[in-house]
């Protein structure tokens, strides 16, 4: 069984898009299982459909109104970079409110409706592809991983929504008695997932470089000093997913193909900015294409 595994990493997600295409379109890799954490669970429905272009479109297309309708934060552009402040106004409101997060993003919950119809998901669930998404239970201290097999269109929507739901700048949900929040909280590469599933190779898309390149600036503000703790923590957990796959993957004899990104995209994956993504996906598409060209074989010239 081969499965496709693609990491959280917010808008760098139109990265992952961009391998995925080529994995699918142009390698001819016929998945049967696709597991997506955050970002990667926004994904892998289009994924296994084969809709690229639809998904493509999405991520080339989409702004921080897309995402938040109370957005916690205000981007500012200074010298050429973009400098994140806290938006006060939006906070209080949302604590007068009784919300216990920083931001909302109901309007996320309405472009996965908008984008992923019921016909597509009858239609998924229909075949023999798995397609399966990451959550964290924070009431019961547990990672949960929901298979489009075991659940309704709503139900399905509104896990792709949670597992992508990055508290504590957006949404918190309530769901079967339980509070949820970003799969990427107790798993951001499930490579163990997939081959506890039993995949047998699985090429995971890693939202992150092999290697850190940088140390992070001095937080400015108190936004900067939570998202860089926040990125701290992600960071940790990421390298322990994939040493835990790396150890599963050696005890069940599967193949690991990993996928990362070759330079820095960003360092605040909340910024959702078209243009940057649409070069992101094509980068992404590039990455691939490299990255397979130089595993080939080289074919000896022999000569008569």
């Amino acid at each position: 069984m081969k499965a496709l595994v693609i990491s959280g990493g917010g808008s760098k997600g139109a990265f992952a898009g961009g391998v995925a295409q080529f994995l699918i379109q142009e390698a001819k890799n016929d998945y049967d299982l696709f597991v997506g954490t955050s970002t990667g669970s926004l994904l892998i429905s289009h994924l296994a459909l084969g809709k690229l272009d639809k998904i493509k479109r999405i991520y080339s297309s989409v702004n921080q109104h897309s995402i938040f309708d109370s957005c916690p934060f205000v981007i500012k552009k200074r010298h050429g970079s973009d400098i994140i402040t806290m938006n006060h106004w939006t906070i209080v409101k949302n604590f007068m409110k009784g919300k216990n997060t920083f931001g909302e993003s109901n309007n996320l919950r309405k472009l996965i409706g908008n984008s992923i119809t019921k016909r597509e998901f009858d239609d998924l669930k229909k075949s023999k592809k798995d397609v399966v998404v990451t959550v964290s239970n924070l009431s019961l201290n547990q990672v949960e991983y929901k298979s489009i097999n075991d659940c309704t269109y709503e139900e399905f929507l509104d896990w792709i929504w949670i597992s992508s739901n990055y508290t504590p700048f957006m949404s918190l949900v309530r769901k079967n008695g339980c509070e949820y929040a970003d799969g990427g909280l107790g798993s951001l590469v499930p490579i163990e997932e997939a081959i506890q599933r039993g995949a047998t190779e699985v090429d995971v898309v890693v939202l992150h470089t092999e290697v850190s390149y940088y140390n992070r600036m001095p937080s400015r503000n108190p936004f900067e000093l939570i998202t860089t703790i926040m990125g701290y923590i992600l960071d940790r957990i990421e390298n322990q997913n994939i040493r835990i796959g790396k150890l599963v993957a050696s005890q069940q004899n599967a193949i690991i193909n990993l996928y990362y990104t070759p330079t820095i995209l960003t360092t605040n994956s909340l910024i959702f900015d078209k243009e940057k993504m649409t070069r992101w996906w094509k980068r992404g598409y590039l990455y691939a294409k490299n990255k397979n060209t130089e595993s080939m074989p080289i074919e000896p010239n022999v000569q008569e």
